[in-house]
């Protein structure tokens, strides 16, 4: 079993009160960053955001209006990355995840990505950049960009259509990184059907829309819709063109049976998961890309699809172990509680439940049988500690906690039952 470790670097207000600085919540990161370098963690993955969350609760589609401060502060992974690198030793470091969509789009990214390699190249001689990268969970970090609907009938697919954008640009972004000349003319083109819609309802109110545009001349509907390119462009490709790119790891963020396949069509790229996520998605995502993987990256392995997991663990002095478990089932609730909250502005009983039966929570020990129940033996838990805290001290004590007793235990747990 492989151990990352996921920063999210949210400005949020934490459960213990007050809201730290832009400067404190990066010290908090770095403080963290090298504790988990010294600690031997696999990966350092760190969350990316765009714009203000704040300032989008005033318009007029807000995505999450009861959000309290910013979701992230990372708005540009590229630049973090190499800083995060300079200021550790042996820790890779990845983006969870970067949005293809946004800030400039694939071509803007697929530059930035080379050239961060590129550098990192020039003072490490060994370690990856983990390239997470995906449509983006909130819809107005992209809409400045123009991704948003252009028509009356792209208005009524948004759904369904949003997904296929993502499929556009990372066809885009993943020729352009193979180091391909690329226009837009060769790219796949994008064409809606019944098949994209939950619904035949879902689907009859977008060929209405279009049929007002283009009617069929013998009245009847469209069996499919022709999208026109979200990107024109003639033929580019990126510089550097000699980079190394075998220094570069791309992981997918996208549940999508045939995003997954279809990216895998270019190059190798392996996928995020949460860990709560059915079981049932996950074992059918590992048999997929078993058989889809990208020849050139290998045989397919459980561990290239890390799973994030929040971690409430308590290990703090002077307390008993089973004042340690239930200390830590309290901090649990009250964090799960306010995120719920911040999400969705209500505390849903349900949700938290649900959430908590799938986090590492407890004492040393608890947390250790937790990961040899929930998880495969050759699994990759990311394992998130700074949710909804901002005592970088005591997130420190709880990585400590984490690989310096739960590990081990695991790892002996595991050798004994096999």
């Amino acid at each position: 079993m492989k151990h990352d470790i996921f920063f999210s670097i949210s400005q949020t207000p934490g459960v213990a009160g007050g809201t730290p600085s832009e400067k404190e919540m990066y010290d908090n990161y770095f403080e963290q960053l090298k504790h988990a370098d010294r600690l031997g963690f696999g990966v350092g993955w760190i969350a990316q955001a765009h714009l203000s969350t704040e300032t989008q609760k005033s318009n007029s589609q807000p995505v999450v209006p009861h959000w309290q401060g910013e979701v992230g502060l990372c708005t540009d992974f590229t630049q973090l990355a190499l800083e995060s690198f300079r200021a550790t030793k042996n820790i890779d470091i990845g983006s969870a995840v970067v949005s293809i969509l946004a800030s400039g789009g694939p071509i803007a990214q697929a530059e930035r990505v080379a050239n961060t390699v590129q550098f990192l190249s020039r003072f490490d001689s060994t370690r990856k950049l983990h390239l997470g990268f995906s449509a983006g969970r909130f819809e107005f970090m992209a809409r400045p960009y123009g991704i948003k609907p252009r028509n009356e009938w792209e208005k009524a697919a948004w759904k369904a259509l949003r997904g296929q954008i993502f499929i556009e640009a990372s066809e885009i972004f993943l020729r352009l990184l193979r180091g391909d000349t690329v226009n837009s003319n060769t790219v796949t083109k994008t064409v809606l059907s019944r098949e994209n819609f939950r619904s035949d309802d879902d689907w009859l109110e977008v060929q209405t829309a279009y049929q007002k545009y283009s009617p069929n001349s013998d009245g009847s509907k469209p069996s499919q819709i022709m999208i026109p390119n979200r990107y024109n462009f003639e033929d580019i490709s990126i510089v550097p063109n000699n980079w190394p790119r075998e220094r570069l790891q791309l992981i997918v963020g996208t549940h999508d049976p045939n995003a997954q396949k279809f990216v895998n069509s270019f190059l190798p790229v392996r996928v995020f998961n949460l860990s709560i996520t059915a079981p049932k998605i996950i074992d059918e995502t590992h048999e997929r890309m078993a058989e889809f993987y990208h020849t050139t990256g290998g045989k397919w392995h459980r561990s290239y699809m890390p799973r994030t997991c929040f971690v409430f663990i308590n290990d703090e002095p002077n307390l008993s172990e089973s004042e340690k478990s239930m200390v830590a089932k309290s901090e649990a609730s009250a964090a799960l509680q306010a995120y719920w909250n911040a999400l969705e502005g209500t505390i849903d009983p349900e949700k938290v439940s649900k959430a908590a039966n799938n986090a590492l929570i407890g004492n040393c020990e608890e947390v250790a049988k937790q990961i040899v129940e929930r998880f495969h033996p050759e699994d990759t838990v990311m394992a998130w500690f700074d949710f909804f805290n901002h005592d970088s001290a005591r997130v420190c004590r709880n990585m400590s906690a984490y690989m310096e007793k739960v590990v081990p235990m695991v790892n002996k747990m595991l050798e004994e039952s096999s």
